[in-house]
C-alpha cells in the first residue's frame, strides 16, 4: 500500500469514527456511549480508535472543529448579511444557527454533557462559544453607527444573543422538550427571536 493510499484509508477510518460516534450520542447520550460502542457502529476494531483519537473527548473535540470550520464557511457565503441595524442580518444570524443546532443536535448535547463531567473539555467549549461570538462584533458596528444605543457593551451584547438564541435551541431542539407549551415550528422560533434580538439590539420592532 502506497504512502497515500495509507492516508486516505485513515482519512476515511478517522471519518467513519466521527460519524458512528454521532449516531451512538444520538442513541445512548455521551456519558452512556463507549469507545467500543463507536467502533463496533464505524465497523472497526477497536484497537483502531486510538491511532486517531486518545480519547472520547478528544473525538468530540475534533467534531466540534468539524462545527467551527462548517460555521466559518457559512460565514464566508456570499448570501451572508452583517449589518445588525438591518433585521434581515439579525434573521440571517439566527436562521443558520438554529438550522445549524437542529443538524447537530445530538453533538451538541454530546458537548454540554461532556462540559459538565470535564473541566478540561469545558473551558474548550467555552472558549468555542466565545470565539464564534466574537466573530460577531464587527456587526454591531452598524448598528451604533446608525445612532442606536446598544443594551451593554459590544462583547456583552453579543454574548447575551448567543445565550439567548443557544438556550432556546437547546430547550426545542433536544430532547425532552418541555411540557406544557407548543413547540415552535422552525419557522416561528426564527422569527420570535429575530424580533426579540432585534429589538434587543436597536430598541426597535420591525
Amino acid at each position: 500500500m502506497t504512502a497515500t493510499s495509507r492516508r486516505e484509508k485513515a482519512a476515511e477510518t478517522e471519518t467513519a469514527l466521527k460519524e458512528a460516534a454521532k449516531r451512538v450520542f444520538a442513541r445512548k447520550g455521551y456519558l452512556n456511549t463507549k469507545i467500543t460502542d463507536i467502533t463496533a457502529e464505524a465497523g472497526r476494531a477497536a484497537g483502531s480508535f486510538y491511532n486517531h483519537f486518545a480519547s472520547k473527548e478528544e473525538l468530540l473535540s475534533a467534531l466540534l472543529s468539524d462545527m467551527a470550520t462548517a460555521g466559518d464557511e457559512d460565514a464566508a457565503a456570499e448570501d451572508h448579511l452583517s449589518d445588525f441595524s438591518d433585521p434581515a442580518a439579525v434573521r440571517w444570524h439566527v436562521q443558520q444557527y438554529w438550522a445549524y443546532y437542529r443538524a447537530n443536535a445530538a453533538t451538541m448535547l454530546a458537548l454540554r454533557q461532556a462540559s459538565m463531567v470535564n473541566d478540561e473539555f469545558a473551558a474548550t467549549y467555552a472558549s468555542f462559544g466565545v470565539a464564534q461570538a466574537a466573530d460577531l462584533n464587527g456587526h454591531l458596528d452598524h448598528v451604533t453607527a446608525a445612532g442606536l444605543r446598544l443594551p451593554a457593551s459590544t462583547p456583552l451584547t453579543i454574548a447575551m444573543m448567543y445565550q439567548l438564541i443557544d438556550s432556546f435551541a437547546q430547550m426545542w431542539l433536544l430532547s425532552p422538550q418541555p411540557t406544557g407549551l407548543t413547540p415552535p415550528t422552525d419557522e416561528e422560533a426564527v422569527e420570535a427571536l429575530t424580533r426579540f434580538v432585534y429589538r434587543g439590539f436597536t430598541g426597535r420592532d420591525y
